[in-house]
Formats: C-alpha cells, sequence, structure tokens
C-alpha cells in the first residue's frame, strides 16, 4: 500500500497553477485594453512587454511569439463580447450588431484586419489556423440559420447554405476595411443591413 500524499505537496502546484493563470489573464487584458485603444502597435514582442510593465521573458513564458499574443487577444475580445456563443439572430443580424460596437472599438477592427492579412500569406501558422478555425465555425452558426429561415418561408430555398454564409462573411470583412480606412463615408451597419434585404424571398407559387 502506498503512502498517503502530503496534501501540502499537492495544494503548493495548484496554487502556482493558478497564479499563473491569473497573470496570463491579466496580461491579456492589459494587452486588450491597450489595442482597443490604441490600435496594433506591437511589431514585437518586447514593444508589448514595455508597453505593460512586464519584462520580455515573462511574456513569452505566456505567449511564445508575437501572432500567439495577438490571436489570444482577439479571442479574448470576442469572449468578453460574447461572439462565440449562441446562434445569429438572422443571416446578418450579428454581423450588423457588431458593425455598430466596432465603432466604439476601431482599435480592435484594425486587430482582425491585421490578423486576417498574416493568416492569408506565409509564416504565420497560428494566425492561419485560428481564421481557418473561425471562419469555419461562423460560416456553420450562419447556414444554421440560413436553413432555418428557408424552411419558414423566409429566404429561397434554392440558395446554398454555406455559399449565403460565406458571402455574408465576406460583405462584412470587407465593409470592416473600408469603415476602418473611411469611417465617415461607410456606414457598416446600414450596408449590411441592405444585403439582408437583397437575400430573396422563396419564388411565388404558380
Amino acid at each position: 500500500m502506498s503512502a498517503p500524499q502530503d496534501a501540502g505537496q499537492d495544494a503548493a502546484p495548484r496554487r502556482g497553477y493558478a497564479k499563473g493563470t491569473a497573470r496570463r489573464a491579466q496580461i491579456l487584458d492589459q494587452v486588450l485594453r491597450m489595442v482597443a485603444e490604441h490600435g496594433v502597435d506591437a511589431s514585437s514582442l518586447r514593444s508589448v512587454a514595455d508597453a505593460v510593465g512586464v519584462s520580455h521573458a515573462t511574456l513569452r513564458h505566456y505567449f511564445p511569439s508575437r501572432d500567439d499574443l495577438l490571436v489570444a487577444v482577439y479571442h479574448e475580445h470576442e469572449v468578453q463580447r460574447g461572439e462565440t456563443g449562441g446562434p445569429p439572430e438572422s443571416v446578418v443580424g450579428g454581423m450588423r450588431k457588431s458593425a455598430v460596437l466596432n465603432r466604439e472599438v476601431p482599435g480592435l477592427v484594425q486587430l482582425y484586419t491585421t490578423l486576417a492579412g498574416d493568416a492569408a500569406g506565409e509564416g504565420h501558422p497560428v494566425t492561419r489556423e485560428f481564421f481557418r478555425e473561425r471562419f469555419a465555425r461562423i460560416r456553420g452558426e450562419l447556414a444554421a440559420r440560413v436553413r432555418a429561415d428557408q424552411e419558414a418561408g423566409l429566404i429561397d430555398p434554392g440558395i446554398d447554405a454555406g455559399d449565403l454564409a460565406a458571402l455574408a462573411i465576406a460583405a462584412s470583412d470587407g465593409i470592416q476595411v473600408q469603415w476602418l480606412l473611411d469611417p465617415d463615408a461607410v456606414d457598416g451597419a446600414r450596408v449590411l443591413e441592405l444585403l439582408e434585404r437583397l437575400v430573396p424571398p422563396p419564388p411565388a407559387a404558380s
């Protein structure tokens, strides 16, 4: 029969893990606020470490690369805003709501477009995988909403649900870039509302 484990020996690793988790969350929250307020001024982990007041070694302990950090920051933004949970209210309704909220955090819109550009290029495997998974999830959610609306007689059943979902995402992302470059010229929420009105209903019975 083995000797009982010392409770103190077991508690110490748990305390260390909890402390590390809390420290990572604190750093992430600081960087999230920094990006939301000032945009992506993060050419290196060292510059981020200096900005949030931690050592470069400490930041690398939690986020091994710049891509790891920026992906974690955007994911945390989505979690805090609740975009990762629940079905969309309509085909583009959730995106229209996001377009309204994005007006308050242009730095995070800039972060998104920076990450999207990185994901399309080479040398950013963490960012590419994040966007592949994110787009797959959102396409699935939107396609499910399209199929529900088709069953309810609101959308032409001849439209491929996955294609419409992909089109809605492309429109939303493209509008974000235009708004970021010229905020006074583009109203993202209004444009997306127009897109929703353009989705055809079922053809009238002859």
